[in-house]
Order: structure tokens, then sequence, then C-alpha cells
């Protein structure tokens, strides 16, 4: 881990859920010192305010250990979630239908019970066998906006994150013109482990992008190879809908899923996806069958 993450999370012994800061050492409980004046990570988003808790928080020793906690989305309630695709060039050039030229981004929204914690199973539903990976750069909205300018989209970014955006494929393909079903199956991806306060524009350039499956190097990319940057996703989306504080915008996947293997390669249970990011750390889930989980 190359950053301490503002993360969620439920403390095993007594079922509670708190927030904190995630550090090689174990975690930081922000909710006991915090919690009168932010209840939730979410309420520390909406005032725009990660910077002013990392600064007050820098002195503070771990409270609990990794092992003593359940790892939740970092939001507990996030706003839009709105999906960028066929944002890398390797990726839009897997399509043979002129999508690789489009002057605009392709967005889709995803729902917060598509997507579970850090080191939680990704779930593979009983309807299909094709639950696939895609490695993926959040961003968090702190400041938000109507119309937000190209040149001011870096200072209405409070944090980055990671996020396997995984995808049940042939369910994607149920309507014509449309991926929502195969996006929205319940815990189907993953967001974490934490939130990343962005507080230089340094932070959002040259974002070295992997996804790795049982140890093996399945996407890799840069941020600088996207066709459309942060700043033009915010200040396009924007123009449409205003952006608030928490809403989250997952920026688009390399090339390299498993969909795209010969042959298609869908994950399963016991599998191991790894998805790290420069001055991200690494979001890691394991894979579970629906119907194994309702038995525990």
């Amino acid at each position: 881990m190359e950053t301490p993450q503002f993360i969620t999370f439920i403390h095993r012994q007594t079922s509670k859920r708190h927030y904190g800061l995630l550090r090689e050492n174990g975690v930081v409980d922000l909710s006991a010192r915090f919690g009168s004046r932010w209840a939730t990570l979410d309420a520390v988003v909406q005032d725009n305010a990660l910077p002013e808790l990392a600064f007050e928080a820098s002195g503070l020793s771990a409270s609990y250990s990794v092992n003593d906690i359940i790892f939740t989305p970092p939001l507990t309630a996030p706003g839009k979630i709105i999906c960028v695709g066929v944002n890398y060039p390797d990726r839009a050039q897997e399509y043979k239908d002129g999508q690789s030229d489009i002057p605009w981004p392709s967005l889709f929204v995803r729902f917060p019970d598509s997507f579970t914690g850090h080191q939680q199973p990704l779930v593979r539903p009983a309807e299909s066998e094709q639950l696939d990976y895609e490695g993926e750069i959040a961003l968090v909205i702190g400041t938000g906006g109507r119309r937000i300018s190209y040149d001011d989209a870096p200072q209405h970014i409070a944090a980055l994150t990671l996020c396997n955006e995984g995808t049940v494929r042939d369910w994607v393909r149920h309507g014509k013109f449309n991926v929502t079903q195969g996006k929205n199956f319940w815990h189907s991806g993953s967001i974490g482990p934490g939130l990343v306060p962005v507080t230089q524009e340094s932070q959002l350039a040259n974002i070295q992008l992997t996804t790795r499956v049982n140890g093996e190097l399945r996407q890799q990319d840069n941020t600088a190879r996207m066709h459309f940057s942060f700043s033009q996703l915010i200040h396009y989306i924007s123009t449409f809908i205003p952006l608030s504080p928490g809403d989250v915008i997952i920026t688009g996947t390399p090339t390299g899923a498993g969909a795209r293997q010969t042959p298609p390669v869908w994950l399963k249970p016991g599998d191991v996806i790894e998805i790290s990011a420069t001055g991200l750390g690494t979001l890691r889930n394991t894979v579970a069958d629906e119907g194994e989980l309702c038995k525990n």
C-alpha cells in the first residue's frame, strides 16, 4: 500500500460500521474521535474535508489490526455512479462497429448494491457463469457544479479509488442498446480499498493501472492514454446533469478482460483478482457463487 486511505468498515467484534484511516500497521478508527462532526465518510466528502481530516488524524495511532475489520465500499450512500465505456485505445479497437471513433464518451450507470468492498468476494449469480473483471480508476466528486470547465475540473475531485467494474457478459447483451442488466448484479463489482484524497493535480497524471487474476497479468495501461481524460469526463457529464459531492465517475477499463481471451475465460469461485494503480494501492477480491454464500 503506497498511501494511507480513508476506509469504511465493519468491526468484526461489535458488527458496527465505522470509518477510519488504513495504514500499513493497522486501522485508525476515526469514527470514535470525529463521529460527532462527521457521522460517515460520506459526510466528510460532502464537506470536502478529506485533507482537513487527514491533517487532524496524522498523529493518531492504529486502533485495530486489518484482521479485526470487514471492508465495505468507502461511501455508504454514494450519489450518482456514472461509468465510462471504451475509454482506452486498445479497448476501443476490440469493437468493429465504429465505436473507436466516437467523439463523446459512452456512459451508463450502476447502483450501490452492485458493489462490495476490498477483500470481499465478488458474487457470481445463479443466472450466469460469465462473470468478468474490469480494472478501473474511480473519481469521487468533492465540489459539485454544473457545466464545469475543463480547466476547473481537477479542483472538483475529492479523491481517487479503485474499482473492479465486474460484468455479467451475457446479460449486457439482453437489450439492443443498453448494458444496465449485466452491470448491476448484486456484489458483482467492488470499490476500494479506500479513498485517497487528491491534493495536487500531479496525482491525476500518468496513473499506471494493472489487473491480475491469480497472479497473471491481464490488464495494463496508463491514464495518459485514455480517450477522455478525467477533466474531459467531468466537463462533459456536468453539462447535462449537475455533479454533487459524493458522486462517483468510474473512468473505463483497458483491454484484456476475460471476454477477450481466446477462448473467453470467466471468473470462477476461488479466483483472486487484484487491481493496482500508482498511488492507490491494490483492490483485492475473491469470487464466490451466490448460492454458496446464501448457505453460510
